[in-house]
């Protein structure tokens, strides 16, 4: 419909990097770069929908050594994990807000890959943008790619951003 916002699904993921629990350096590139080079002053044509795709933790003590003696223990593990999600939405759904861009933001939990093609499939976004950590081939075939799999798989367009070199961590699989 004419006058409908144009909505971007972006797909965002917490940063890898230990004692750092904010944005990821690929999701804020590919949230700034959408605000830049897509929106740029027409915050009213456009809407920001934020998909948080949350990996469950499989062994439920999140790479620290740990004793969980009760059912409480494992509801705030849980709780906790909820909030490091919400904090990261957050942290997107202000800064839309304070440029007058309407958005939406949610959390799924599940491999990020199925989880943001379902949600694309669900949602209908006009286009998926998403950031790339830029690995070469041999780290490719051991931790995957999040962006090719959406790009093949996705039912709309697709954007990968890729971080530039400088933003690069010494590790290239950390973001």
């Amino acid at each position: 419909m004419e006058g409908d916002p144009t909505r971007i699904m972006l797909a965002v993921n917490e940063s890898t990097i230990k004692g750092y629990p904010h944005a990821s350096i690929s999701s804020r590139k590919a949230f700034e770069w959408t605000l830049q080079k897509i929106v740029r002053s027409n915050t009213s044509g456009f809407k920001l929908l934020f998909l948080h795709a949350q990996v469950p933790d499989e062994d439920g003590f999140d790479d620290m050594d740990s004793v969980y003696a009760s059912p409480e223990d494992f509801k705030n593990l849980r709780n906790r994990d909820r909030a490091r999600g919400l904090h990261l939405l957050e942290f997107f759904v202000e800064r839309c807000h304070a440029i007058g861009v309407g958005c939406e933001a949610w959390i799924k939990k599940g491999d990020p890959k199925e989880v943001i093609c379902h949600e694309v499939k669900r949602v209908h976004p006009d286009f998926l943008v998403v950031g790339c950590r830029g690995l070469g081939p041999f780290q490719r075939v051991f931790v995957g790619t999040v962006s090719e799999f959406c790009v093949k798989h996705a039912e709309c367009p697709v954007i990968t951003i890729k971080r530039s070199a400088e933003e690069s961590p010494q590790d290239p699989v950390d973001d």
